[in-house]
């Protein structure tokens, strides 16, 4: 566990140069501690990151400048067994998660809400995040609610500023999870667990493991919110020490569940019936089971949930509707990384085989054969981009699909090509990496093309 009292007066060594491990460079520094980043990759532009003052920074490699230093701080997405990180456990160097360094600078009468899952984690965080500020405001008390990890903010850059008494509500991913050794929120949520990062964790039995330290270090009167449908959810929770909760849109389920939908409301074991919010797709229902049952158990009134439920909107890059052009939808679903993600879009829609699915990126390690039944369903064109092009059109099997290699010239063909009635949906099904920063920025360059199409259309035609 980190302590920075048992480490004052060492110089912290900060593995990456993202978001995380920029924002946990300036913890630190903020603390009076000497940090070194240390990058692997080469940055041509350094100049234009936002750089904590005081702090050193190596790019393109790892010097031995890293082994000078007393402890290790890791961002999330570095390979565990890399050849640094085998070479500083050699060594004997404390490498320790960004999410629980950034913890240990927080108050410790605070309530830490952890969601993760494969898919729906940023809607459930978001909602969540949502009622219990809602719940703070109808009360009138002074607890402020930190919303953090991978839905914005890195956990580090929201540490300085939460208080005794507050809420803080994390989205985690596994990469995070992997790191952590002594993370113990007071409540947790899993939403479902299907193949994603396989190529990172080395498997499913490793990504499994890793979602399943969300809820490790949890005591009897901790709470445990799960996907009562889900088959890992069903085989985790047999180890929870705390109150375990389930729910579940399905009519057979492997738990016994707490909440179930019946077609038009929420009806909770205890009696609230509340609507879910106006949010496409049936995935959207069960985010809004978990994020009331979390809230719910921490002693919000069902009547707050209710009504944060009637104002909230979709977010931006989930099956995101954001342009209607010549009787054609456009959707940005950037934030589908991985193929259950997909397949969830596509199931959102009527089978009317009218979508555009523009497909691609770089490659996470799981079979595109998955998509098949749901494509012959769902998708009028397929449309490939990126690394993963070559994989996809060898698993689709004959499926046709057409070449673009740039989601630019995806755009382009999809706007050629597409009828009124069409919808052209941007989700990939991968990581972003191969073209883009991360995926809010390949969603925000989808929907620049696609508006700047439409407004050349709109001049040309007024000329």
């Amino acid at each position: 566990m980190f302590k920075k009292e048992k480490f004052t007066g060492q110089k912290a060594c900060v593995l990456g140069l993202g978001k995380s491990g920029r924002a946990a460079a300036a913890l630190l520094r903020a603390n009076g501690f000497e940090v070194l980043i240390s990058e692997e990759a080469a940055y041509d532009n350094i100049s234009a990151l936002t750089l904590p003052q005081g702090v050193e920074v190596e790019v393109g490699g790892h010097t031995e400048k890293v082994f000078s230093c007393g402890f290790w701080i890791k961002s999330p997405g570095i390979f565990p067994y890399s050849p640094i990180l085998e070479e500083a456990r050699k060594r004997k160097i404390p490498v320790f998660s960004e999410l629980e360094v950034a913890l240990s600078f927080m108050p410790k009468n605070i309530r830490v809400f952890a969601v993760t899952g494969t898919n729906g984690k940023t809607t459930t965080t978001a909602l969540l995040g949502e009622i219990l500020k809602e719940d703070a405001l109808t009360r009138g008390i002074g607890r402020k609610v930190h919303v953090c990890g991978n839905i914005g903010s890195p956990v580090s850059a929201c540490a300085l500023d939460v208080k005794r008494g507050d809420d803080v509500v994390i989205e985690v991913s596994s990469y995070q999870l992997e790191d952590s050794t002594y993370f113990r929120p007071n409540y947790a949520c899993i939403l479902n667990v299907t193949p994603d990062h396989l190529d990172h964790h080395g498997g499913m039995k490793n990504y499994i493991k890793a979602k399943g330290k969300v809820f490790k270090n949890q005591r009897e009167n901790d709470v445990l919110v799960v996907n009562g449908a889900d088959v890992s959810c069903a085989e985790l929770v047999e180890k929870a020490k705390g109150e375990v909760l389930a729910f579940s849109t399905h009519p057979k389920h492997l738990l016994k569940t707490d909440v179930f939908f019946d077609g038009d409301e929420l009806i909770f074991s205890e009696g609230h019936q509340i609507r879910p919010p106006q949010l496409k797709g049936i995935h959207n229902v069960e985010n809004a089971m978990a994020a009331a049952l979390m809230a719910l158990s921490a002693g919000v009134a069902a009547d707050t949930v209710q009504k944060v439920f009637n104002r909230f909107q979709a977010m931006e890059h989930r099956i995101e509707h954001f342009a209607y052009h010549r009787g054609v939808i456009y959707v940005n679903d950037s934030k589908a990384t991985n193929l259950d993600s997909t397949v969830t879009a596509l199931k959102s829609f009527e089978k009317c085989h009218n979508l555009w699915l523009i497909l691609g990126g770089r490659d996470k390690g799981a079979s595109y054969e998955v998509l098949l039944p749901y494509l012959k369903e769902y998708c009028k064109r397929v449309l490939t981009i990126g690394e993963a092009m070559d994989k996809i059109e060898r698993e689709l099997k004959g499926y046709s699909v057409t070449r673009c290699g740039t989601l630019e010239r995806a755009v382009e063909t999809a706007m050629r090509g597409a009828a009124k009635g069409d919808i052209v949906i941007l989700s990939p099904a991968c990581s972003s990496f191969d073209q883009f920063k991360d995926f809010e920025e390949r969603g925000r360059v989808f929907k620049r093309l696609v508006d700047a199409h439409i407004f050349k259309e709109r001049t040309d035609k007024k000329k």
